[in-house]
């Protein structure tokens, strides 16, 4: 599967991950949104350059300008709810897209434990599609793993991008070992080396949809 980091790479986007990261700003609920929407934009943007393109004329008022337009329309996935403000930013570029929402919450056990547990899709046919799947945050990887698997269940998409805006170093692994079909690239903002045993990275971010839509109970 291949990888790609776009915080690596020097740009306006590493501004918008050190805001999100960044205590002091991050309790700007509206700023945070905003910030991981920006995001999006970007990661869209560069995901474009991954489809299928064809030449087309274009009738201006002065005459026929030839431009090359994508011949496709990825189908744009998100977990519920922290992935909204992210899934938004990719809209706003891929905007006659079709949309896929899914639904997981964590099933604590006596123990302490937890699992991951699929309660919702709604989707449209996924067969031979392009689809970009987006959650803020890739931890343990077991969450994303499943949306896939909800995904496929509606349809044989021909790729899948899983975009994570920041992922765990042992997240990013899961989903290698794990992944239910190889025709899928990753897409990262930034991998930290650690997890809590609560399934937080660090130093992450915290709780992305906490941040973005306030604390649950």
């Amino acid at each position: 599967m291949k990888t790609i980091h776009l915080g690596k790479q020097n740009s306006i986007f590493n501004h918008f991950i050190r805001e999100i990261r960044d205590v002091k700003i991050q309790n700007d609920a509206m700023r945070f949104r905003r910030n991981i929407e920006r995001i999006g934009e970007i990661f869209a943007y560069e995901i474009s350059k991954e489809m299928e393109y064809k030449s087309k004329d274009i009738t201006t008022p002065l005459g026929i300008s030839t431009e090359s337009l994508m011949t496709e329309k990825p189908v744009l996935a998100t977990i519920l709810r922290a992935g909204l403000p992210l899934h938004q930013g990719f809209l706003n570029y891929f905007d006659s897209s079709d949309n896929c929402f899914i639904s997981a919450y964590r099933k604590h056990k006596k123990s302490g434990d937890f699992e991951v547990k699929i309660e919702y899709i709604s989707s449209p046919n996924l067969d031979d599609e392009t689809i970009i799947l987006c959650d803020p945050m890739l931890a343990s990887g077991s969450s994303m793993i499943l949306a896939m698997e909800a995904i496929m269940s509606k349809g044989n998409p021909k790729h899948i991008h899983i975009v994570a805006i920041i992922a765990s170093a042992e997240g990013v692994d899961y989903v290698k070992e794990n992944i239910p079909m190889q025709n899928c690239t990753l897409w990262l903002g930034g991998e930290d080396a650690e997890m809590t045993a609560q399934s937080y990275i660090v130093p992450g971010l915290g709780d992305a949809g906490d941040l973005a839509f306030g604390e649950k109970i």
